[in-house]
């Protein structure tokens, strides 16, 4: 059976060509998102020979040369060596997918079909950087004609009938993707891969003392006071360098912890992990039951009057998140009440150095204003979407930020915000949407003005307040 390999994903401002066997050439795809240049590709390999690696894209980036080092190898990749230690910079992105041609460990297949070193390869598995499903999804509506040949060859129903692997399953079943954990996982023809070479890195877990972000520990759940620039349990090609896995050395746990909700990684405060499966059920309950009261903290560019707050998010899990004032049917209602709002001086230039914290070019001030903020609904980013669109910005949030800024410099921009105009069609609304969205920047890389300062839940039976923030460190 061929192998099949769906290139590098590379998400960065520009791309070069990719070099490889005339059989085997990808179309690369440029992919238009807020109006960031990124190329997404999906390349078909086509080699009996299952060692023979794709030569490759690289992007320019700084790398940590303790751990990558340059190589003049016809594939243009840097060295691999080991995942640890962490690099404090960005590696280039690189994402492989495969379908597996010959069977064996799976550890040993990556090895070979991607040319990586052994002890590379095991540190991946251990991070949780590999995913396999039975049979290869369907790809894009951009893949060549070669590629879609490919997928036809290996997913073809006498094909796929001789496979007891997959007996009583829908092709959607057996395209459900499950993290690799053991190395010496028996992988068959057939079988699809997804090899994250370039997780996503979080430093920030090596320089912090753990034991002391612990705020409490129970019988049942841990709290813990999350540094910003961390990720609560994991992503999803790194549950490694995570809240969970590092609380639950810190205590000397022998069953790891586990997520019952999520902040952003940018964000700091009091966390929630159980310490058992049934405790974790437990908390998404009173999570549902609206039993879990949180409180933030948010340190804004201008000030906010006292009152609830409410918007109305377009529900399309991708950011940045759209918000209106005004109701649109299907939208999801976004609420928080701001229960005070006082001056405190801006963050010196060595404090927001220490902790990581973007300059998003709003105008030098002397002050800044932190919000005391009751979060009535629970959707992703909104405190930082609604906080933008009252023109106070979090200081940090390079996401949401940019956009304040372009809004009060062109009133108007915001197609759903108080100025927006009346449109002739569809189309020029969507054309406005898409500049909207260009007007944000990108995630937040390390910290932003904002804490989940105090978190109860049962009517305050169980109550834990977080440390200073860092802006009062």
């Amino acid at each position: 059976m061929s192998s099949v390999s769906v290139a590098s994903l590379l998400f960065a401002g520009g791309y070069r060509s990719l070099a490889v066997p005339l059989a085997a050439r990808a179309l690369r795809i440029s992919l238009n998102k807020h109006l960031t240049l990124h190329a997404s590709g999906w390349c078909c390999r086509s080699s009996h020979n299952s060692t023979v690696a794709l030569s490759g894209e690289t992007v320019s980036s700084t790398t940590d040369a303790g751990n990558l080092t340059a190589t003049s190898s016809s594939n243009s990749y840097p060295k691999y060596d080991r995942l640890l230690p962490c690099p404090k910079h960005k590696s280039p992105p690189r994402i492989e997918h495969l379908v597996v041609s010959e069977g064996g460990p799976v550890l040993e297949y990556i090895c070979k079909a991607l040319d990586l070193p052994h002890l590379f390869v095991a540190d991946l598995i251990h991070f949780g950087a590999v995913h396999f499903a039975l049979v290869c999804p369907k790809p894009p509506p951009t893949a060549t004609a070669e590629q879609i040949r490919v997928f036809k060859q290996v997913t073809d129903p006498l094909v796929l009938r001789k496979r007891a692997s997959i007996k009583g399953k829908t092709i959607r079943e057996a395209q459900k993707t499950f993290r690799v954990t053991d190395g010496d996982q028996f992988v068959e023809p057939g079988t699809y891969l997804r090899v994250h070479v370039h997780p996503k890195r979080f430093h920030r877990c090596y320089e912090i003392d753990w034991r002391s972000r612990i705020i409490a520990v129970k019988e049942s759940y841990v709290v813990l006071d999350k540094p910003a620039g961390t990720s609560v349990g994991g992503t999803t090609d790194n549950i490694e360098e995570s809240c969970a896995t590092f609380a639950t050395r810190a205590l000397g746990l022998t069953t790891p912890l586990m997520t019952t909700h999520q902040i952003d990684n940018c964000t700091e405060g009091c966390v929630v992990l159980a310490r058992n499966k049934e405790y974790c059920s437990i908390f998404h309950g009173k999570i549902r039951e609206k039993k879990v009261k949180k409180l933030y903290l948010a340190l804004a560019a201008s000030p906010l009057p006292t009152g609830i707050i409410n918007h109305y998010m377009r529900p399309i899990n991708m950011a940045p998140r759209l918000i209106s004032e005004d109701f649109i049917k299907g939208w999801l209602l976004c609420q928080l009440e701001v229960m005070e709002c006082r001056k405190v001086p801006w963050p010196t230039s060595v404090v927001q150095d220490e902790y990581c914290v973007e300059d998003c070019g709003w105008p030098s001030q002397d002050y800044a204003y932190e919000c005391k903020i009751n979060l009535l609904t629970g959707r992703t980013h909104q405190i930082r979407a609604q906080f933008a669109a009252c023109k106070a910005p979090l200081i940090g949030d390079s996401m949401y930020m940019p956009a304040a800024i372009a809004e009060m410099i062109n009133p108007g921009l915001n197609p759903f915000g108080k100025y927006k105009k009346d449109f002739t069609s569809e189309n020029e609304k969507e054309a406005d949407v898409t500049n909207w969205i260009a007007q944000h920047g990108k995630e937040p890389s390390a910290t932003i003005g904002l804490q989940a300062c105090q978190i109860s839940w049962d009517d305050d039976e169980h109550l834990y307040k977080a440390g200073l923030p860092w802006w009062r460190c």
